[in-house]
């Protein structure tokens, strides 16, 4: 190895995955160096950005799959997170690598699926405001700080009237918001929290739409405040800055006007905040804010027309383009993933192997992004889990060459 000039060596690890590069750390301890060192990892988590390589698929329903986003053809079950315990964990969010996983309100982490790094968040108890609220619904987001270097969970935890009183999501209930620092283990609650606040749970709509979580694209997350046609509300795009923990609305595009009702979603395309806007499940148009913050960077970048095998669009989000560029990966109604060729109005069915039914997905890619610092016993287990899985699959392989050579014998006998 002494041989090999460093930038060889360093462009060539470069190229691979997370948990090649994990046994390698044994092979020397430059190489180890070079590997847990925080330029290299930065490097690799940006190789595999731009290159889109090192990507996954994962699908959430009560058990977690993943799928590798270069064959999309299996579906392998996520076993070993810290949170399993035959199934029930959600995938809040994905970002650098990290997921942040809830089973309760009392049992959430944040795990690195790749080098099987984890920390199990110490959770603050929410306060009731009033005695005669009880508990509503919880939603959370998860989000990468970059001024502080440090991922934080936004958890907006609602409070309604014991009697009933409105539809459980109008201005008679009231938030608490806090937001959880991974660096410092801590939670802090938010003041001041704006008024449209109270209008963001709406009957059934958070079901249909990602059940709360809040999307991260530039600097903060981004949760839809459902239109109130009653009280004459348009949709709001509202947002939270994780830099400085402060709510702001953000400018949406002119939508186009097809003389039909529309509802809005958001979603995030390779980086980039995006809305949907279904015209009552029959067309979908996707928006992509080019420039973060600014109106004018909206771009329609296509729409989605109905399908002769897909009756109507209750849900659709686009999830990653394809590396020629050419199409872009859909999830729809929480049963399909399909490439969509926006210029010949194309789609095609990607059919995974081993997956559940029905779900909803969440793009990843490996990372060696560390959690606990100077801790890297999630590193050795990930080694031993990873040697225990290819001995299981060497006997699974041996038993499969048995069978069938007895198979054969028997069949000769006869």
């Amino acid at each position: 190895m002494s041989r090999i000039p460093h930038e060889v060596i360093h462009d060539i690890l470069l190229q691979l995955p997370v948990k090649s590069l994990v046994r390698f750390r044994s092979l020397s301890k430059p190489i180890c160096s070079l590997i847990d060192g925080p330029d290299f990892i930065n490097l690799h988590l940006n190789h595999s950005t731009t290159t889109k390589s090192n990507h996954s698929i994962i699908l959430k329903e009560w058990d977690l799959f993943s799928v590798d986003f270069d064959a999309l053809s299996d579906a392998v079950e996520v076993k070993h997170h810290p949170l399993y315990s035959g199934g029930g964990t959600e995938v809040i969010g994905s970002v650098n690598g990290l997921v942040f996983l809830r089973r309760s309100e009392t049992n959430i982490a944040v795990y690195n699926l790749s080098t099987r790094e984890c920390k199990k968040c110490y959770v603050a108890e929410t306060e009731i405001p009033r005695r005669d609220m009880t508990a509503g619904y919880v939603y959370y987001g998860f989000g990468y700080d970059s001024y502080g270097d440090d991922y934080k969970v936004v958890r907006m935890a609602q409070f309604v009237r014991e009697d009933g009183g409105g539809d459980g999501g109008g201005l008679g209930c009231e938030y608490e918001v806090k937001v959880y620092s991974l660096k410092n283990d801590k939670w802090k609650k938010i003041e001041g929290l704006p008024i449209r606040l109270r209008l963001l749970s709406k009957p059934f709509f958070h079901i249909l739409n990602r059940r709360g979580y809040g999307v991260f694209a530039g600097h903060a997350l981004h949760w839809i405040v459902p239109q109130r046609r009653e009280l004459g509300i348009r949709d709001c795009v509202l947002g939270f800055d994780i830099r400085d923990d402060k709510f702001f609305e953000l400018p949406q595009p002119d939508y186009e006007n097809k003389g039909m009702n529309f509802q809005v979603d958001v979603g995030v395309l390779e980086g980039n905040l995006c809305v949907m806007c279904n015209y009552e499940h029959v067309c979908v148009d996707v928006w992509v804010m080019k420039e973060y913050g600014v109106k004018e960077s909206w771009c329609k970048m296509f729409s989605v027309h109905a399908i002769k095998w897909i009756s109507a669009f209750m849900f659709l989000r686009p999830l990653v383009y394809s590396k020629g560029g050419d199409m872009v990966l859909l999830e729809v109604n929480g049963e399909k993933l399909l490439w969509y060729d926006w210029k010949t109005k194309h789609a095609k069915v990607v059919r995974v192997r081993g997956g559940p039914r029905s779900f909803g997905s969440e793009m990843y890619v490996e990372s060696l992004i560390r959690i606990n610092d100077g801790d890297r016993i999630g590193w050795k287990r990930q080694q031993e889990l990873d040697e225990e899985e290819e001995e299981e699959e060497k006997r699974k392989t041996n038993r499969n060459k048995r069978d069938d050579f007895l198979s054969v014998g028997f069949k000769l006998k006869l």
